[in-house]
């Protein structure tokens, strides 16, 4: 099975990724280093249980710079340092029960801090492909059936949707008036959501919750039973963001825009169900549901359309639900039991590329 981009679009590319230290940006330093790209990251240190940066040893692989994203001249520096041919923007405040905690932050950091990569961004000539991730999130939600498309009403009702929509529309703005004027240069923005994989240590997310639960021999206790959500390795956005990336260095004018890459539709489970499969492949444990009364709102339903990515794209997800979930119990039991995480992490790119 044929990747949907040339691996060798990358090599001896310089490369910057924001957030690289974060669980997506760390999986992203990895395939590029991988492809032969010089990498470049900015973001704050590694931080929480175990780190996917640290335990790659990706400080000894890439040049990596400490800085804040809201912080505009810390991101002029590491531009003008790395002067980067590819930007992937994925610093971020990630998670939607955090947003209700600390809702300045969360706009400081997703909305503040893409327009200072944007601002900088429009007078660096070095660059020629800009892929900014925001979230699936960004959609307003009407708890729809059927799969949202790029063209579809932005909005949220929480702070960190409300900050990944206010964060396209920044993006359209700086497009519209200052990056689409250069025809060298592309730039699109990507929405993907609710990625699992192995290396993601963070509060208050499904897989690492069952994981820690499960490390300790105690009950994945799960508050949101019956939420849907289209489950996806991490390897599958990923592998869009990389498509995509290789496509606007072809024609930046044709590709620029919005993209969702997302599974398909069949991919689509519950909580409860994800939870019950990951303990089977796991091989043992309990699911107990504590919904908790009066908790801060989060979608129930909600998936993405990838019809424009599988058709001008030529991208389509490779792995199915059930080996997403699988592969995350393999990654975590490979790693506790001793196998460092570089390899466990580059066996799974490797199957991934070759279409095991």
């Amino acid at each position: 099975m044929n990747l949907p981009f040339d691996p060798e679009a990358f090599r001896g590319r310089r490369v910057l990724i924001t957030g690289d230290t974060g669980f997506k940006g760390s999986w992203l330093a990895l395939w590029l280093t991988k492809l032969g790209a010089q990498v470049w990251g900015f973001a704050h240190p590694p931080e929480g249980e175990s780190p996917h940066y640290t335990l790659l040893g990706l400080a000894d692989r890439i040049t990596h710079h400490d800085g804040d994203i809201r912080n505009r001249d810390d991101v002029q520096k590491i531009v003008d340092a790395a002067k980067p041919e590819i930007v992937f923007h994925l610093a971020a405040q990630s998670l939607v029960r955090k947003s209700y905690e600390s809702p300045k932050l969360t706009f400081d950091t997703n909305f503040g801090g893409g327009v200072n990569l944007l601002d900088v961004l429009r007078d660096t000539p070095s660059v020629r492909a800009l892929v900014f991730i925001t979230s699936d999130k960004c959609y307003l939600n009407k708890e729809w059936d059927w799969g949202y498309r790029e063209t579809d009403e932005l909005g949220g009702l929480d702070p960190y949707s409300a900050s990944k929509a206010a964060t396209e529309l920044a993006f359209k703005a700086y497009a519209a008036s200052y990056l689409d004027a250069n025809e060298k240069l592309g730039a699109a923005t990507t929405r993907a959501g609710n990625v699992i994989g192995g290396g993601d240590w963070a509060d208050n997310r499904i897989v690492p919750d069952c994981i820690r639960a499960l490390k300790d021999g105690q009950p994945i206790r799960i508050r949101m039973p019956h939420a849907t959500r289209p489950w996806q390795y991490v390897l599958e956005p990923l592998s869009g963001y990389l498509c995509l990336a290789a496509k606007l260095l072809e024609d930046p004018i044709r590709y620029r825009g919005a993209w969702n890459f997302g599974p398909g539709e069949d991919s689509v489970r519950t909580v409860h169900q994800l939870t019950e499969q990951l303990v089977a492949d796991w091989g043992g444990g309990e699911v107990i549901v504590d919904q908790l009364p009066n908790q801060a709102y989060e979608a129930t339903l909600l998936h993405l359309s990838i019809d424009k990515a599988r058709n001008r794209l030529g991208w389509a997800p490779r792995w199915s639900v059930d080996r997403a979930i699988r592969e995350c119990a393999v990654w975590y039991q490979s790693v506790l039991g001793g196998t460092d995480a570089y390899t466990a992490s580059s066996r799974q790119i490797d199957a991934y590329m070759s279409g095991e």
